[in-house]
């Protein structure tokens, strides 16, 4: 999700800094969109719906106020449909809580057992005791919940792209001075937008 983000232009940046209480936000900055995760919550899962998220908010918000609960609710239902469609979804959810079954479709479709028994109750699939007991059980069972996918998803593209201009012998000072931002700037900046194992890009 954050790579289709990056190749659609959105300049994906990780800022530790972040709230615990904010997972995401995303803004439009003149006619570049730009979307800033938090890595507080290493779960792909996770960080796959937070993507698609803001991605709604961007195609749905453009310059809206922030906190609207209406907004927020926009934005959940565009990216629960862009990564399972209930049109797919509603024929592979089973029709009792089995977490077995769950845990193959969040390995499909890369979304957290949370999200399916939610999408489950919202089409109608599972009724309201049995939406409150799956998440009653997945609050028991805490965080992580079962069947991890893996670390979050990691933007990459910045950090490629300053690895290309300096195996043209262009560097981060020179880029830098072109953009007139301090090196030490330029540097934090690079390093939210590289994954892990790019980070020595940045140094």
């Amino acid at each position: 999700m954050t790579r289709l983000l990056e190749a659609h232009g959105v300049i994906v940046l990780t800022l530790p800094e972040i709230s615990d209480r904010v997972d995401a936000f995303s803004h439009w900055y003149g006619q570049r969109p730009f979307v800033f995760a938090s890595p507080a919550k290493n779960d792909k899962a996770r960080s796959r719906m937070d993507a698609a998220h803001e991605l709604g908010h961007l195609l749905l918000h453009h310059d809206a106020e922030p906190g609207s609960q209406l907004l927020e609710r926009q934005a959940t239902t565009f990216a629960s449909q862009f990564l399972a469609p209930t049109s797919r979804l509603r024929d592979e959810l089973p029709g009792r809580l089995n977490f077995d079954r769950l845990q193959e479709l969040k390995r499909c479709w890369g979304i957290s057992l949370k999200a399916l028994v939610y999408r489950g109750h919202a089409i109608g699939i599972y009724r309201d005791h049995t939406y409150r007991r799956g998440m009653s059980m997945l609050a028991e069972w805490g965080y992580p919940e079962p069947g991890d996918l893996g670390p979050r998803e990691a933007p990459a593209a910045v950090g490629r792209a300053v690895e290309l201009l300096t195996s043209r012998g262009i560097s981060l000072g020179d880029l830098g001075a072109r953009a007139a931002i301090p090196v030490e700037l330029l540097k934090t900046v690079v390093a939210a937008g590289t994954e892990p194992d790019l980070r020595s890009v940045a140094g």
